[in-house]
């Protein structure tokens, strides 16, 4: 079985739109095109490269498949552009009609976060997702992403397309498994969701806020309050 690894460039403010050249997606007047190039580092090409390195497919959402099937093919080639080249990707779409323009292209049948499911279980390797943020809110709400790949670079645009924007997938809870910071600033942070929490009309998943160990009744008494309406609190 594989699993769902998306890869994404953001910006401190959240920011996802057009990381990697200044054409990339003008939607909505952006004009901060290949705002991630200014911090490139090798440990960030490292870390995009590690899971490129065992067998692995293209899942992307329409937006996504379209640039990349416009841009990367006209590169030079090195390593990268190669290997997207060759491999199989999977487009979820429900616009865009077979045959697809890039080779190795297959465009998924019916609702994304079930076809998603579904090759999850077919596949033995990973599935790599770039960008596609509409399709990554719609995997994550599934319960489907298995590791988030976040470099999070050292800058704010003040718009922009965000990873999760307002009306996105819900709560979801993650672990942080490994990071790193690069030389430019950059942080390289690999997470693993824990857990996705159905939305619902009074809120986020009850819980209780601890600063440092402390809960806020524990606070409260330190500080020599009385909570007698707790739910005021």
């Amino acid at each position: 079985m594989g699993k769902v690894i998306v890869i994404e460039h953001l910006t401190l403010d959240g920011v996802m739109q057009a990381p990697g050249h200044p054409d990339e997606d003008p939607r909505n007047g952006f004009r901060h095109g290949g705002w991630a190039t200014r911090a490139q580092d090798p440990a960030m090409q490292e870390a995009v490269g590690a899971r490129m390195s065992s067998a692995w497919s293209l899942l992307a959402g329409r937006t996504t498949y379209e640039r990349f099937a416009d841009y990367w093919p006209r590169q030079a080639p090195n390593p990268f552009t190669e290997a997207l080249d060759r491999v199989q990707k999977y487009v979820a779409s429900t616009t865009l009609a077979e045959p697809l323009p890039w080779r190795n292209s297959t465009l998924l049948k019916g609702e994304a976060a079930d076809a998603v499911a579904g090759l999850k279980e077919e596949l033995a390797e990973n599935l790599v997702v770039f960008g596609s943020g509409v399709l990554v809110s719609s995997l994550l709400a599934g319960g489907l992403v298995d590791e988030l790949l976040l470099l999070i670079h050292p800058l704010t645009l003040g718009s922009g397309r965000r990873l999760f924007p307002d009306s996105g997938s819900g709560l979801t809870t993650f672990d942080l498994v490994d990071s790193a910071t690069t030389a430019t600033g950059v942080i390289i942070a690999t997470y693993q969701p824990v857990k996705h929490y159905a939305t619902r009309a009074g809120g986020a998943e009850p819980g209780e806020f601890r600063l440092g160990g402390w809960s806020r009744l524990d606070l409260a008494e330190a500080a020599g309050l009385d909570l007698v309406d707790e739910a005021a609190y």
